[in-house]
C-alpha cells in the first residue's frame, strides 16, 4: 500500500473511497482483499465500493483513455478466466456472451507447458518455444467450433479436449521412440487456442453489430493472440483495444477506475457486509 501511495505521489488522507474487488476468482485471495480493504475503509472513515474483477478488466480502458467507449466486446483470457462480454454500459449493462465450460485458456497452457516439459507460468514459455515452430504442423482441434457446436455454444469455449489431444499425441510420439518437435507442438497448440478466441469474440462483434474489441488478461500478452486479433479486426473494420500489458493482469488501477466510476455516478456506496464471492457473476457490477 505504501509503495502505490509513493507511486501515485498521494496521502491516505486525500483519498476519497476504497474499492476492492470481491469476485469472481480464488476466495482465499478475494477474502485477504476485502478483509483488508474495509478495515482500511473503517480506519479511514471512507466509503467503500465492492466491485466486481471482470468488469475492472474492461473498465481498464478508462485508465488510458479516459473513457470507455460502448458498446463494446471484451474478451478476458487468463489463467482462472476465459469470457467473451457485451458491454453497453459499464455500470448498468454488462452481459456475459459465453464463457469456458471447462478448462480457462491459461490453464491450459499452464497444463501443456508441463506435457512438454516448459516451465510455470505456461504461457511466455510456450511463446518462447512456439517462435521457432510450425503453427501449421500439427492440426489440433479447435473446441466448441464445429457447426453443430455453433448453434449452442457459439460464444462459449472449451480447452480440456485441445489440451488432452496434445498430451496423445506427445505420449504416441514417446512410444514410439520418436523425437517430440517442442517447437511445432507448442506453435500448433497455441495456434489452434488463438483461432478459438479471436473467431469467436469477432463473430460476437459481427453478429452484435458493435465496431469495437477489448482484450484484457494476462493471456493477451501471448505475442500471437495480439497479431491475429489485429489481422482479423481490421478484415472486419473492428477496432481493436489492447491496454499496456501491465494494466492486462490483475492489477489494483483497474479495480479503483470501477470504483471511481460508481463513485462520480452517485452511486451509494456498498456497505460491510459483503463477503468474497468467488462465483460473482458478470452481471453484478457492484455489490451493495
Amino acid at each position: 500500500m505504501h509503495e502505490a501511495l509513493a507511486k501515485a505521489k498521494v496521502s491516505l488522507d486525500e483519498i476519497d473511497a476504497v474499492a476492492v474487488a470481491n469476485g469472481p476468482g480464488l476466495a482465499g485471495a478475494l477474502m485477504v482483499g476485502v478483509g483488508a480493504a474495509k478495515s482500511l475503509a473503517v480506519s479511514l472513515n471512507k466509503p467503500i465500493y465492492a466491485v466486481n474483477h471482470l468488469v475492472g478488466h474492461v473498465g481498464v480502458d478508462i485508465l488510458e483513455r479516459g473513457e470507455l467507449e460502448t458498446p463494446t466486446i471484451a474478451l478476458l483470457v487468463s489463467g482462472g478466466h476465459t469470457s467473451l462480454l457485451l458491454v453497453r454500459n459499464l455500470l448498468d449493462d454488462v452481459e456475459l456472451l459465453g464463457e469456458t465450460i471447462d478448462d480457462a485458456a491459461g490453464e491450459a497452457f499452464d497444463k501443456v507447458a508441463r506435457v512438454l516439459g516448459l516451465q510455470y507460468p505456461g504461457g511466455p514459455e510456450i511463446d518462447k518455444a512456439a517462435a521457432d515452430g510450425d503453427p501449421n504442423a500439427i492440426r489440433f482441434p479447435r473446441g466448441l467450433m464445429l457447426p453443430k457446436d455453433m448453434e449452442k455454444n457459439r460464444y462459449n469455449f472449451s480447452f480440456s479436449g485441445l489440451k488432452t489431444a496434445v498430451a496423445r499425441h506427445v505420449e504416441v510420439l514417446n512410444t514410439k521412440g520418436e523425437d517430440v518437435p517442442i517447437a511445432d507442438v507448442a506453435a500448433s497448440f497455441r495456434e489452434a487456442v488463438v483461432d478459438v478466441l479471436v473467431s469467436k469474440a469477432v463473430n460476437a462483434c459481427v453478429d452484435h453489430n458493435v465496431p469495437r474489441l477489448l482484450l484484457g488478461g494476462g493471456v493477451i500478452a501471448n505475442r500471437r493472440l495480439r497479431e491475429v486479433a489485429q489481422q482479423r479486426c481490421d478484415e472486419n473494420g473492428i477496432e481493436l483495444r489492447i491496454p499496456a500489458l501491465s494494466l492486462c493482469t490483475d492489477n489494483g488501477a483497474m479495480i479503483a477506475a470501477i470504483g471511481a466510476q460508481l463513485m462520480m455516478a452517485g452511486r451509494k456506496p456498498s456497505g460491510l457486509t459483503f463477503g468474497a464471492d468467488s462465483t460473482l457473476p458478470v452481471t453484478t457490477v457492484q455489490t451493495p
